[in-house]
């Protein structure tokens, strides 16, 4: 609920540990990968019009749904070279907004001179730990980088470190921390009998991030050509498949908070969809990588015809596969035995929102029998809660939160994946066949998309309805009336109304309306307000827990 406070508080209980571990920090802010044995010259890149870009057979365009489209081959550093002079633009302003948005949570120059130090300490061994094929890509993308940010770190040490953000911001208590839901479906439990996998990615980094897109086929010198989506100057994979029907996609799990950075996940799942074709070879590369964060991967395998969970950990290893059945389902807590008995994991099962939306993913894959695509997509953006319970637009027990990054499916057999448009996973779901996508680009103009606009799947009707605009309108005046209570600003009684009268099913509402009238000691109203929040579903145990101190509180100072 003070994202700024739980980030801040991380950052100075760092200090004592950084103030004993100024060793080893040098070389790491020096190091660079060797990148002498491969091809640092390429094509001049070609501008054809504002949204599309080619160097030799690499390009990048935006199709009409708004989806940047980034075709790139080669050597490690061809790769980086290439990406980054293609995506050059896109990269300077993905920086800038995570940046801005790190310097919103951390306002102070005292704060922000901490954590430049913090960061140089905290990920002073993850080179080690990164392989220097995808550092050298890495690096070649950080030429293309601006140098507006060299006060936090260097270009190339910057693209390094952006690549543990995912991995950060699911550790840090609060911090983004927000449900991804994923499931797969095979036998009969598929229209055709064929694996089919869904997925919402719900990393959230602000509007700004999420606006570019970047759909990326990449056919490396070694290793299976693969597809991802995520963003620019991003090398890692959150979501994708390769050539052989391979898909990865992962979920955070709850973790301590780490001290020193290793292998970032994305990076991981990056290896295992450049080299693995099938589900034991991919055990195989999570095994032998050590991790700092936990997270369960999704592994598809067209060759396998199934899906299984690898749950990774920086002090365990599991592996989750379903026995005598057709269906799985991953939200953010582990469930394979070697993690029975872990403490956090079934903390998170007790007290967060991630058993619930299992338990509503389970729920609707039984209603929808015999899924297809269409169906799949159905379910990712379902908003409602158990029971087809209204719950309020933008609450956390839903699958669709209304904030995802993205929302996929993937026909492994068919080489198939529909990728989600803005916004959030409502528009349109983008189709692409990877049988065609990597035939000779030398055929293709780079103008044209590369997606397969038949296959496409509609966008979601709730798009046009006033529910869906006073959702917009109330994400916005949320945004005010938390940064009202936070620098303790007066507002109207009519703004805090408002806010109910907007999303009227969604406890937080309430909650925030009670607790503005709460530090200004009007604690009738607030215990009005906080009673109300209890009528509606509250996201977490935590959380309801707060409310019910606030609503004692409120009603014993109204007396």
């Amino acid at each position: 609920m003070h994202k700024t406070r739980h980030f801040s508080n991380f950052l100075f209980c760092a200090l004592f540990a950084l103030s004993l571990a100024s060793c080893g920090i040098k070389k790491s802010l020096t190091h660079l990968p060797d990148v002498s044995f491969y091809n640092g010259n390429i094509p001049e890149r070609l501008k054809i019009n504002d949204s599309t870009f080619s160097v030799g057979h690499n390009f990048l365009t935006k199709n009409k749904q708004g989806l940047w489209e980034l075709f790139v081959e080669g050597d490690p550093l061809e790769r980086g070279l290439i990406s980054g002079r293609l995506t050059e633009e896109l990269i300077y302003k993905q920086e800038a907004v995570f940046l801005n948005k790190v310097k919103n949570l951390v306002p102070s120059e005292g704060q922000q001179k901490f954590l430049r130090k913090f960061l140089s300490w905290y990920n002073r061994k993850m080179y080690v730990y990164v392989p220097e094929e995808f550092q050298s890509e890495l690096y070649g993308i950080s030429r293309y980088m601006s140098d507006d940010y060299d006060a936090l770190a260097t270009p190339y040490l910057r693209a390094l470190y952006l690549h543990g953000a995912h991995d950060i911001a699911h550790a840090l208590k609060d911090l983004a921390l927000v449900g991804c839901t994923s499931f797969a479906a095979w036998g009969e439990k598929t229209e055709d009998g064929q694996l089919l996998i869904g997925r919402n990615f719900d990393f959230y980094a602000g509007d700004d991030f999420a606006e570019d897109k970047v759909v990326s086929f990449i056919n490396p010198d070694e290793g299976y050509k693969y597809m991802s989506i995520s963003w620019s100057g991003f090398i890692g994979v959150v979501s994708g498949m390769n050539e052989k029907g391979l898909t990865v996609t992962i979920n955070a799990g709850k973790s301590k908070t780490p001290w020193i950075a290793k292998t970032p996940i994305s990076i991981v799942t990056r290896e295992i969809l450049q080299y693995a074709s099938n589900i034991e070879e991919a055990v195989a590369i999570a095994k032998k990588r050590e991790v700092f964060v936990s997270e369960a991967i999704m592994v598809g395998s067209a060759k396998d015809d199934k899906a299984v969970l690898i749950e990774v950990s920086p002090k365990n290893f599991g592996v989750y596969e379903v026995e005598n059945y057709e269906e799985l389902i991953c939200s953010n807590h582990f469930q394979s035995e070697a993690y029975k008995r872990d403490r956090r994991n079934n903390k998170t099962i007790e007290n967060s929102h991630s058993q619930y939306r299992y338990d509503r993913m389970l729920q609707l894959l039984s209603e929808n029998d015999k899924l297809n695509p269409e169906k799949a997509v159905s379910v990712l953006r379902n908003m409602d809660g158990l029971n087809d319970k209204a719950i309020g637009y933008g609450n956390e027990k839903a699958l669709n939160q209304l904030l995802a990054h993205h929302g996929i499916v993937f026909k492994p057999k068919e080489l198939k994946v529909w990728v989600s448009s803005n916004p959030y996973q409502l528009g349109e779901f983008v189709a692409y066949d990877l049988n065609t996508v990597f035939n000779d680009r030398s055929e293709t103009s780079p103008t044209v998309s590369v997606s397969n606009q038949e296959l496409n799947i509609s966008e979601d009707p709730f798009l046009n309805t006033q529910a869906y605009k006073n959702y917009e309108a109330y994400r916005i005046l949320e945004a005010k009336v938390e940064q009202a209570i936070d620098h303790k600003e007066k507002l109207d009684d009519s703004t805090l109304q408002k806010l109910s009268d907007l999303n009227p099913k969604y406890w937080k509402a309430y909650y925030l309306a009670g607790l503005y009238y709460y530090n200004h000691k009007d604690y009738n109203q607030a215990f009005q307000n906080f009673e109300k929040t209890t009528h509606n579903d509250i996201a977490t145990r935590t959380e309801a827990e707060i409310v019910t101190k606030y609503l004692k509180k409120s009603k014993r100072k109204s007396r």
